[in-house]
């Protein structure tokens, strides 16, 4: 056990603080556009939960090129794994290029999907018209974070996601409110800031895989049946994903629905949302983990290590679910004030909070089965589990909004129905063998 401890916390512990890094991209423009005013707040809260739809149905060219990049990895054909990662970006290039032209163009309708109008409507649209702009280099930055943590390069992530997120604060700061004669672009200037920080961050992964390539003789051109093999794959990723972003989609239309577009709600769901988001990257810290040393593991046809991972990762999922939750319990009536200066918005915001923090052991469970399962290469049956918990979960939560539900009823739902039923579906299949296939190569 404490061989397999060590593994994970060399993998999990450099993955938590990359992965804290990410998300505060979005909870620094949060700090920084809410103190502008809780109409921009509101704003923001509408346009980050379209683009974390458009960025997070794209989570597969992470989760899918790890866990294909580590089976080659432990089969010993690390070049085969370079040129697998660098279809995986290919794909990502041309993913984000289609989906930043209809996002561009779409912006408007995507923003009128969520009831909202006047002030709220128009910040929200600059902002995500803007922030489109960023997708290439969002999805890039996946693609090339899953090839390095399939190769069990934890560290190289870790540093450039805080080099990126340090220039995305300074970047705000300077271009919402201005320097010196200088004015602010106001919420514009917070989309480009995070645009002009994620290129960057982009570009440096990129170079770190093209130079593992050219000194393993993978070559850099695209295959395009590598990259029509890597779009294959994620389709049942793409479902998964998409059962759960349809989620918190809906939880953020039924919020609005509830308080008739109401801003201190909305802008109070944008910042649980935010936090409950930094809190499950946390967690997921550990999953990448399972992710990595489970392909890598059944990829060497070592059946037994991946049934003794499994166990540990799920204690160490229980454990690490409590510890977050009873930190978010305890911090939950200060940090409202800590994004807006709305004398309502915190007191609204504790009682959802805590909501969220005693659903939290739960989620630690749920995304360490989740990595296990995607390191396995079980993705269709992730993607029919999410189906289902889906279906109950979207009719149940409209018809309690439809009802005058508020923010805390809504919420217990998220964690109670939503997460318990995604943590039903993965222990029922975690605690079968269907999922326990060896070999270099499984499709998803």
């Amino acid at each position: 056990m404490r061989t397999i401890d060590r593994e994970i916390l060399r993998l999990a512990g450099p993955a938590f603080l990359a992965l804290v890094a990410e998300p505060l991209f979005l909870l620094s423009d949060a700090a920084v556009v809410g103190h502008l005013g809780t109409g921009e707040l509101a704003g923001l809260g509408i346009a980050a939960a379209v683009l974390q739809t458009a960025v997070g149905l794209c989570v597969f060219l992470a989760y899918g090129t790890t866990a294909g990049v580590a089976r080659l990895l432990g089969a010993d054909d690390l070049r085969g794994a370079l040129r697998l990662g660098l279809d995986g970006i290919w794909l990502a290039v041309a993913i984000g290029t289609v989906t930043t032209v209809a996002g561009v163009l779409l912006t408007g309708p995507l923003v009128a999907l969520f009831g909202v109008d006047g002030e709220v409507r128009d910040f929200a649209v600059t902002y995500l018209r803007i922030a489109f702009l960023g997708v290439v280099p969002l999805l890039v930055m996946l693609a090339a974070t899953g090839v390095l943590r399939g190769l069990q390069d934890v560290r190289t992530p870790l540093y450039v996601a805080v080099g990126g997120n340090a220039a995305n604060i300074v970047l705000n700061v300077v271009l919402v409110y201005g320097v010196g004669p200088v004015d602010g672009l106001g919420i514009a200037g917070s989309a480009w800031g995070s645009v002009v920080a994620q290129v960057g961050s982009a570009v440096a992964l990129t170079w770190v895989v093209v130079r593992g390539a050219r000194r393993h003789g993978a070559s850099l051109r695209p295959d395009l049946g590598g990259v029509r093999a890597a779009a294959r794959a994620g389709v049942a990723l793409v479902v998964r994903t998409l059962t759960l972003r349809i989620a918190f989609l809906v939880t953020t239309y039924a919020v609005a629905l509830g308080s008739g577009g109401g801003a201190d709600e909305i802008a109070t769901h944008q910042l649980a949302m935010t936090l409950w988001t930094l809190l499950a990257f946390v967690l997921d810290a550990i999953a990448i983990a399972a992710q990595a040393i489970t392909g890598r593991s059944l990829g060497a046809a070592d059946v037994e290590g991946t049934l003794a991972l499994t166990r540990r990762m799920v204690r160490w999922g229980w454990v690490s679910g409590v510890v977050t939750g009873v930190l978010l319990a305890a911090t939950s009536p200060l940090l409202g004030h800590l994004f807006t200066s709305d004398p309502d918005v915190p007191g609204l915001l504790w009682p959802v909070l805590v909501v969220a923090a005693i659903g939290q052991p739960v989620a630690g469970v749920v995304f360490v089965l989740d990595g296990v399962l995607i390191g396995a290469g079980d993705g269709r049956y992730l993607a029919w589990a999410g189906v289902g918990v889906a279906l109950v979960y979207t009719p149940v939560t409209l018809v309690a909004a439809s009802a005058g539900a508020g923010l805390v009823v809504l919420w217990v739902l998220l964690s109670g129905l939503f997460m318990g039923g995604r943590l039903v579906t993965l222990v029922h299949r975690s605690r079968g063998d269907a999922w326990l296939r060896t070999g270099p190569r499984v499709a998803t």
